[in-house]
């Protein structure tokens, strides 16, 4: 597979999902199509009931669709049982969620590792690729700290090495400033565009226009379908540096 900037690593074409409740129905998703390439930068908004956060069970694997197709990277997950999806999800997609979701007594390298135990890796290199996206992340001095001995930034930050420990096809963060103050909030944005930079395809899921305004697509949901979507002209980092 080409590794083209322009490549579209996820395709998504008239994605439903209805939810049945009892004698009613609630279709979450009404129709979505969304094309996704290599090394973009995109938030996902939305109103409260306008599908967002079943768009991003959708792309996250966590969910399949009532009808419509989703290809990720070249793999037709629509269709796929929860085993299948499962191995996709661990190999293809690092979330990062607002809570964190460490494990508490557990080492922040034992809590980065955790994917690649799943994927099968040795001990050995486990240990190493741990270490190295940890450094990557600012916490090479914190290895061995438990998430209670860390700030929120900090926690963060180790689910962001555990998100990104795999090489994942995608970063997936839900609202991953939510749980911050202001400041750190920055820095943890800061960090998501250090990624992008390097080449990282970041999808991110929030409700705050000034959070959505670093990433460079911003794709609008209402009613369970795409409302708008359209580039950030000036994000927020090209503003502050003018």
């Amino acid at each position: 597979m080409s590794n083209s900037k322009t490549e579209a690593v996820i395709q998504i074409s008239d994605l439903t999902r209805v939810y049945h409740m009892g004698d009613s129905e609630v279709r979450a998703l009404a129709g979505v199509s969304l094309e996704v390439k290599r090394n973009e930068y995109i938030a996902i908004m939305g109103p409260s009931g306008s599908g967002k956060s079943t768009l991003m069970n959708m792309i996250g694997c966590l969910d399949t669709p009532s009808s419509g197709e989703y290809i990720l990277n070249g793999n037709q997950v629509s269709q796929m049982n929860d085993a299948e999806l499962a191995e996709v999800r661990n190999r293809e997609i690092g979330f990062v969620f607002q809570t964190f979701n460490l494990l508490p007594r557990t080492s922040c390298l034992a809590n980065v590792e955790l994917p690649l135990i799943y994927a099968g890796v040795k001990s050995q290199e486990r240990k190493e690729r741990a270490m190295e996206v940890l450094e990557k992340v600012g916490l090479g001095d914190r290895i061995d700290h438990k998430p209670n001995e860390l700030s929120g930034g900090q926690r963060q930050r180790v689910a962001i090495a555990r998100a990104l420990v795999n090489s994942p096809s995608i970063l997936l963060a839900d609202e991953p400033t939510g749980n911050l103050d202001t400041k750190t909030g920055d820095e943890i944005m800061l960090l998501f565009e250090e990624l992008y930079r390097a080449g990282n395809t970041i999808i991110l899921v929030t409700h705050e226009n000034e959070i959505a305004e670093y990433s460079r697509r911003i794709v609008r949901l209402r009613d369970g379908l795409v409302e708008k979507d359209e580039p950030v002209v000036n994000p927020v980092l090209e503003k502050a540096a003018n």
